[in-house]
Formats: C-alpha cells, structure tokens, sequence
C-alpha cells in the first residue's frame, strides 16, 4: 500500500503577513546575531507553506505554492527562505518514497511545521557528482542498517528534529547506497554540533551531526537501493531551490528602485537598472512556474532545463544583488544597510548544493 498524502492549500495572506512583518523586524537579529527564527518556521507552516507539494507521485503535484511562499520569505531574509527549502524538501522526500508509516507518522507534522528538519543531501549531492565521497557507511543488521560517520552541512536542524541521509553499504564484495530519513535523537547515536563562521546564513541551525553506529530501522528507509529514488526526487529538490532565488533578485531589484529618487541621476550610468533585472527575473519566474508543472519528469530534457533554470537563478541573484549595492551607493555599504546583508546572503545562493561550479559540471556532461 502507498499511502497519498493530502495537499493543503496555503494561507497566502497570512503568509505575507508574516514575511513582510514578523519576519523583516527580526531579519538584521537573524543575520548579525546567528538567531534561528524557529517562530517563524513554525508558523509557515500553520498556515501551509510546507503542505502544498506533498501529493506524491500519482497526483498532479505542482511545486508553484511551495516556491512563491519561499521567495516571499526569502525577500526579506535568505537564511529562513533557505529554512523553508529545507523544510520543504524533507515533506517532498517522504512523500515521493512509497514508504507508509514516514508518510503517516512524520510527513503530516513536517507538512505543519510540529516537526522542523533539514536535507542531508549535500555530500550525498557531491558524491554522485564525483566531487567529494559519500561520509556515511552502514551495514545490514536485523531489521535495518547501522551507520557511522560525520555528516557535514545539515541546516533547519535541531535535537528530535528529522533529515534525510544516504549512505554506503557492502554486500557481497559490492557496495551499494541507501537513503533514509534520520532521527536528530543523542540517545539513538546521532549528535549535533553547531560548528560555522558563516559570512551570512548563521541564523539556519546548520550543524555537523556524528552518527555513532545508529541503528536505521526499515520503516525509515526510502531508497534502496538509493539511485532510482534520487532520479526520482533530483528534479523538486533543485527547482524548489528557485525560491530562494527569486526572492533575492526580487529584493535587489525593490532596492535598486528605492533609491531612484534620490540617486538615479547617477545611477543612471550603470551597466545595469531595475528594468533589466525585472526582465530577466520574469523570464526566469515563468520557466520555474513551467517546470514546476512536472516535478516527477525523469527525462533528460526536463533535467537539463531544471539545472539550467537553478543556474540562471543563482547567478542573476548574485548580480542583481551586487547592482543593488552599486544603485545604494554607501547607506547601502553601512553595517546596518539592508544592501550589505544581501549581497552577502546572495552569494549562498552560488554555493549551496549544488553550487554554481557543481551545476556546470552536470550541464557539461550532459552535453
């Protein structure tokens, strides 16, 4: 039995409400003071934000919800927009799995924001890609896996919190991969260390998490092995990432505007003005919206615009946030200056996983 989980339609004005006035008078407390905003993630996910994609994979899924109430968050802070992707895409790995006690016991609570979690996914990410190996490694036992490792990189996490992991396994002289939704519990083996001197994005409870031969019982497995599930899921769990994107090109573009008044009889002489961001910004909203019509597509084809449309996303947020700091001139290069904690947070965006350079590669080889 799959067990198919209901969508619920997000709360949209009370979404916004929550971006443009809870959210943005905390936004420099997050940034400067590494505060993770748990309030706010909580409440995102009362009024559905993390609900709207969870159909699985004989419904008409359509990522566009999740995406749109990401970049209103992330249109006043990066750090709780990349929170919410992170929450997102633990709700779209349990339930594109066809595994039924997550879907009934986990899924539902991750989907309303009572479970927060992360994705696990970077190293595993990078492995696949060949650029760093797989930190993980268990073994068969009965009625599950044991896994030991250090897992670098997972955010939106805190103790009894859940995320995603892959790991290694040798059988029979040879080695296969698992996926599974991991339990943030010390007592099981699994431990937390918050360990980052971020730029920007401190505020994302991001740790570094040991696991101490932890036991991973059946019921939480997802894939295995793992490379068909990842096919599966690899499509949402870059486009949603759009989100944060277009949140910070939206803002850079807001702030360019902001300061015409004053400063656009100079401003004039850059390369670059708001309308030309616009432009693009449409453009790439449009292919997102597109795209997010089909997220289970495993076609070639599909594969390739999704990773074309992340790349052009990540490289026009960190040019448009870098025009926005050229258009603010120096109130925007003051420390208090909305421009500087952009453009730094705007450069995450490049390197999250998968990063500018990691996307290239893949465009590359698939020629």
């Amino acid at each position: 039995m799959n067990i198919a989980t209901t969508p619920k339609a997000p709360d949209f004005d009370a979404i916004e409400r929550i971006a443009t006035t809870d959210l943005a008078s905390i936004a420099r407390k997050i940034d400067e003071e590494r505060f993770y905003p748990e309030e706010i993630m909580r409440a995102m996910g009362a009024a559905g934000a993390y609900g709207t994609h969870i159909g699985g994979t004989d419904a008409a899924t359509d990522l566009s919800d999740a995406i749109v109430t990401m970049a209103k968050a992330s249109e006043k802070c990066l750090s709780t927009g990349f929170c919410m992707w992170c929450q997102d895409a633990l709700a779209w790995y349990i339930a594109s799995s066809d595994n039924d006690w997550l879907k009934e016991n986990v899924l539902p609570k991750v989907a309303t924001g009572e479970i927060l979690g992360g994705t696990g996914m970077s190293n595993p990410m990078k492995s696949i890609a060949e650029i760093e190996p797989l930190r993980l490694k268990g073994k068969r036992v009965d009625g599950g896996y044991s896994v030991k490792g250090i897992l670098p990189w997972v955010s939106n996490l805190s103790e009894d919190g859940w995320f995603g992991i892959m790991f290694s396994v040798e059988e029979d002289g040879k080695v296969k991969t698992v996926m599974a939704i991991a339990h943030a519990d010390e007592a099981k083996g699994v431990k937390l260390k918050l360990d980052h001197e971020f730029v920007a994005m401190g505020g994302t409870a991001t740790a570094n998490i040991q696991f101490r031969d932890v036991f991973i019982p059946d019921e939480q497995v997802i894939g295995d092995p793992a490379p068909e599930f990842i096919k599966r899921i690899r499509g949402g769990f870059v486009l949603l990432q759009c989100g944060m994107a277009a949140g910070m090109i939206k803002s850079s573009i807001d702030l360019m505007e902001q300061v015409k008044t004053p400063l656009g009889h100079v401003n004039q002489y850059l390369d670059k003005q708001p309308e030309d961001f616009q432009a693009e910004y449409d453009a790439l909203v449009a292919e997102v919206l597109d795209l997010s019509k089909t997220p289970y597509d495993e076609s070639p084809d599909y594969w390739k615009r999704v990773l074309q449309a992340r790349l052009t996303g990540g490289e026009l947020a960190m040019e448009a946030a870098h025009y926005a700091m050229l258009h603010c001139g120096a109130r925007g290069y003051v420390s208090h200056g909305a421009a500087q904690r952009r453009m730094r947070e705007a450069y995450f965006v490049g390197i999250v996983t998968p990063a500018t350079k990691h996307l290239r590669k893949m465009l590359a080889e698939l020629g």
